[in-house]
């Protein structure tokens, strides 16, 4: 079905919205994000303050915004792609300017009391832009290169402004998020083959540019990596964070401590235990069980918009389903990796489990435009 019908067909109004919405996926978001406040509260000794409160607030806000979104027909998010784009880069432009210095990095732009974070807005418009890109694109057009490279170079901008401030984690992110619709919507293999050949290029090259002139990450960001390579290199330092995760997810075992027992979090041994390392919390107070009980849900979020994807018969709304999907993986995926200790230390938070209010909000806008394309799939035959 082209776009010009899909856009045509009467929306449904009043209850018949409500009753459209994709309900299973608001009881596996709001089951992960009760893990989270119950995580949030046991990391604080028992207390609703200073973080399980807040983001309780933050989620009801996120949930509204959602719904909001959701009752909005498909048509106007798509037309709305480049402006949402265009004011993302505006925004990051304006952290390379006029952003707040925050534990080493420029990352937040200050606009009166609202403090906005442009990085995670980014990871949206990109999916959506690059959605209605290859929508509107001719399918026989989709693995020309010049318009690979246009699709390329939509994910590229933001990913390389976020990427001076510098915020590898969610540049990675933004890039991954991009690269992953550009699948979704057919480019030929060849090319991922070639970027797999590329990437490892770079890799070699970030390697061999460290302490020269023309060194391309921060000294931090190497220390990282060295700390990913050999735990044991720096234990009170680069290595701090990873071995004391280890510990907690050992200790864990099959049922855990218990509720609210975890010593590496409540003898203050665990870092950042209520954001980026909040998952080794999870697993020492409930154990092997615990984690892939959280696991299994964040797969159940995929299944479901998986299968809002394959119900859809409109490109632009598959495209960004699969998307929003694809970013929420790369997500827990990167701060499971993280924290177990298969790749570097990236400061990727826990979706709606870590503390934290503007990547849960972006998450559940992003949601929001996935629940949009539910409601106002047609339901009539084609």
């Amino acid at each position: 079905m082209s776009y010009l019908e899909y856009n045509v067909r009467r929306s449904p109004t009043g209850l018949a919205k409500v009753l459209h919405l994709n309900w299973p996926l608001v009881v596996l978001l709001s089951a992960v994000a009760a893990v989270g406040f119950l995580m949030l509260y046991s990391v604080a000794g028992g207390s609703l303050t200073p973080w399980a409160e807040p983001q309780m607030r933050r989620f009801a806000l996120g949930l509204a915004l959602m719904f909001a979104i959701a009752f909005v027909p498909l048509w106007f998010w798509r037309s709305m792609a480049g402006l949402a784009y265009a004011i993302s880069v505006i925004l990051l432009l304006g952290v390379e300017f006029f952003g707040t210095v925050g534990m080493g990095a420029r990352r937040w732009l200050e606009i009166g009391p609202i403090r906005l974070q442009p990085s995670e807005m980014a990871k949206i418009t990109v999916i959506l832009a690059m959605a209605a890109y290859y929508d509107a694109l001719d399918l026989r057009r989709v693995s020309r290169p010049l318009f690979v490279l246009v699709g390329l170079a939509i994910a590229l901008v933001p990913t390389l402004l976020v990427l001076r401030q510098p915020d590898l984690g969610t540049a990675l992110l933004i890039l991954g998020s991009g690269v992953l619709v550009m699948f979704f919507a057919g480019v030929s293999l060849w090319y991922f083959g070639l970027a797999l050949g590329g990437g490892a290029g770079v890799v070699a090259l970030v390697l061999a540019s460290r302490g020269t002139g023309w060194q391309i990450l921060k000294d931090y960001q190497y220390r990282r990596i060295d700390a990913f390579l050999d735990p044991s290199i720096d234990p009170l330092g680069a290595s701090y964070h990873i071995n004391q995760a280890m510990i907690a997810l050992g200790s864990g075992g099959w049922s855990g401590r218990g509720f609210m027992q975890g010593t590496q979090s409540r003898l203050q041994f665990l870092p950042e235990k209520h954001t980026d390392f909040i998952f080794t919390t999870l697993a020492e107070e409930f154990g092997f069980i615990g984690a892939v009980a959280l696991l299994a849900l964040y797969i159940a979020i995929l299944v479901a918009c998986v299968i809002a994807a394959l119900q859809s018969r409109n490109r632009f709304a598959s495209l960004l389903i699969l998307g929003v999907a694809g970013n929420f993986f790369l997500y827990f995926a990167a701060n499971m990796a993280m924290v177990t200790g298969l790749i570097p230390v990236v400061g990727v938070p826990l979706p709606l489990v870590s503390f934290g209010g503007s990547a849960m909000l972006m998450i559940l806008i992003g949601f929001g435009l996935v629940q949009s394309a539910c409601v106002h799939r047609p339901r009539t035959p084609a």
